[in-house]
This record gives structure tokens, C-alpha cells and sequence, in this order.
């Protein structure tokens, strides 16, 4: 039996997608990584997720031209968008499928939900579609295009909050960034970090606690049993 502190009068939980639900960002940091290499903007997997993990695509090509100008003297992404764009997608056709037992525990979960992603309204459409996870939070799926400012700003659990009609203060949310974490915190919503995701390991726990996780979990094994506890 897991031991925690579980989070008072909780009645909604807010899932991230990507790499939380879908197991989407071990393919997205695999392309781009590959990518940017060939122009000669290297990263290493580590550095690359802990910087980028959890942002809009704007806000995401924004932080590598700026990156790019500083490191080789020019921006890349328009060079390089449409081709990463291309690749991620036949990637994702092929090999997408749902972080081990997200679908299950989902299921099982009998409090409201909501899922809020920096992905797109189309992006959220296909990767929960192909996954089977649509049907469990429609129709309460929100992207960052469905508000003024993407995460780290709270605007878009906020919003979610607001549609199912539930206090920010007694809503969970469970995230893989600390992008994420942060938007989750100034929203004064409880959240748990994630680590299930193909492209988390053990040394992603201490970022998304100094962000303000209040715990980390492994994976969502450990979170079934938790969330029963609500």
C-alpha cells in the first residue's frame, strides 16, 4: 500500500496529454533532437526535455530560433518546421499508443476530468482518437488555442476548471513538465508530476518537485491506487 498525502476535497482531475496520457513526447524529443542536429543545434535528451516539455508549438519554435540565433548566428524553424512536422507525423501513425495503463486508470476514475494540453485542438483530436481516449473526457478536452496564454501561465487549467464548473482549489492536476507544474501552481490547483512517460527517467523527479510537484509519480500504477484514495 502507497503511503502520500493525498490533496483535500478534490473533485476534478486535469490530465496533460502528452506524455502523461499519450505516450507522444519520447517521439516528438526524438525527431526534433535528430533534426536540430543536422543544422548544428545539438541537445542532449536530458537538457532538451527539462527546457521544452510542455510548450505550445509557438512558444516552442520561438525558444529555439532564439537559441539557434545565439548559438549559430541565424533562426532555423522555418527551415525546419514543416520537415519535423512531417516526420513526427509518420512517427505517430506508426508508433503512438497510450502511457502503459493511462486508459485503465482513466476509466476507473469517477471524478470529473478534464484533459488540458499545450498541443493543438486537431493534434488532441488524433492523438486521443488513435489511443481510445477520447471517449473517456470528451467533451472536456482543451487545448492552449482555446486561451490567451499557454502554459506556464495557469490560463488554460483555469479554463478547464471553469468548464466542468469545479473550484481551481479543489481541482489535481498530474503533469510530466515543469512547464505544466507551474502553470498548475499558479493556478492554485494541487499537482502531481509524472514520470510514466517513454521519455522521462528517475532524474526528471527533482525538476518537477523544485517546480512545485507535491509528489512525483512513477507511473500509472502508483497513480491508480492514489487517485482511489480521493
Amino acid at each position: 500500500m502507497i503511503s502520500a498525502v493525498i490533496p483535500a476535497a478534490i473533485s476534478a482531475v486535469i490530465f496533460d496529454c502528452d506524455g502523461v496520457l499519450v505516450d507522444s513526447e519520447v517521439l516528438a524529443s526524438q525527431v526534433a533532437i535528430e533534426m536540430l542536429a543536422t543544422v548544428g543545434l545539438a541537445y542532449d535528451r536530458a537538457t532538451y526535455c527539462t527546457r521544452f516539455t510542455g510548450m505550445s508549438d509557438a512558444d516552442f519554435h520561438e525558444a529555439l530560433d532564439a537559441d539557434a540565433i545565439a548559438r549559430l548566428g541565424r533562426p532555423v524553424m522555418a527551415e525546419l518546421r514543416e520537415p519535423m512536422r512531417a516526420r513526427y507525423h509518420e512517427l505517430s501513425a506508426a508508433r503512438l499508443s497510450e502511457v502503459p495503463g493511462a486508459r485503465a486508470c482513466v476509466a476507473e476514475l469517477a471524478l470529473a476530468k478534464a484533459v488540458a494540453s499545450s498541443s493543438s485542438v486537431d493534434a488532441l483530436d488524433r492523438k486521443l482518437r488513435q489511443t481510445a481516449l477520447w471517449e473517456h473526457f470528451a467533451p472536456h478536452i482543451y487545448s492552449a488555442e482555446h486561451v490567451a496564454r499557454a502554459k506556464p501561465a495557469p490560463d488554460l487549467f483555469l479554463h478547464a476548471a471553469a468548464c466542468l464548473n469545479v473550484a481551481p482549489e479543489a481541482c489535481l492536476v498530474i503533469e510530466d513538465s515543469i512547464h505544466g507544474v507551474r502553470a498548475a501552481r499558479a493556478a492554485g490547483m494541487d499537482v502531481w508530476g509524472f514520470l510514466g512517460g517513454g521519455h522521462m527517467d528517475e532524474n526528471g523527479a527533482a525538476p518537477l518537485r523544485d517546480a512545485g510537484a507535491g509528489r512525483v509519480l512513477a507511473d500509472w500504477r502508483e497513480a491508480s491506487e492514489l487517485l482511489r484514495g480521493l
